[in-house]
């Protein structure tokens, strides 16, 4: 008799759209749902001054680039001090939105690169609309499906570039993951 498999998500990054980590979690109780920090700070931009951004931005820095969670979250309290009278909504923001944010603060640094930011999945996004925009309707989804499969074969052509330490990164969470099944 076969086994069934139980499908699994560890860890989710994803952007601000409004009920995805809720949704994740109803369906997968037990993954981290970790907002992306580069959005978060996209967005942060948008109700900085021009003037201040620059500043803003080595202030904000010391707060995702932390060692660890704690020193974060000494640093969003500086980062208030100094910018919540200017900038009241960004800051709020950043403590509405910090149990999601701060989730990667666990993992070792080679793990948070890869899970801090949507960036590559939006790459990947960005070449299926390059598929599918000037198509009108497909016949069928099977049309669909292999459309995206080749555009996905012809797009893997053009990644050359390593990721940066990625034997490390397995490594790590390879490491992580053990520890962590162990545990529950």
């Amino acid at each position: 008799m076969k086994q069934k498999l139980t499908p699994i998500l560890l860890i989710a990054c994803v952007d601000g759209f409004k009920g995805f980590p809720e949704a994740i979690e109803a369906i997968f109780p037990e993954s981290e749902v970790q907002l992306c920090v580069v959005h978060q700070i996209r967005n942060s931009l948008r109700y900085v001054g021009s003037k201040h951004q620059k500043e803003f931005m080595v202030d904000l820095k010391r707060v995702y680039k932390a060692v660890n969670k704690e020193l974060a979250e000494s640093e969003l309290d500086i980062l208030k001090e100094k910018w919540n009278d200017k900038y009241p909504i960004v800051i709020k923001s950043w403590r509405n939105n910090w149990e999601r944010l701060s989730q990667y603060f666990k993992y070792p640094e080679e793990i948070r690169r890869i899970i801090y930011t949507t960036n590559t999945i939006e790459a990947v996004h960005r070449q299926f609309r390059k598929l599918t925009k000037t198509k009108g309707a497909f016949p069928n989804q099977d049309s669909l499906l292999k459309l995206l499969y080749l555009g996905i074969q012809n797009a893997s052509k053009k990644w050359t570039m390593p990721i940066q330490n990625w034997s490390l990164t397995i490594s790590q969470l390879a490491i992580f993951l053990r520890e962590g099944l162990i545990r529950s």
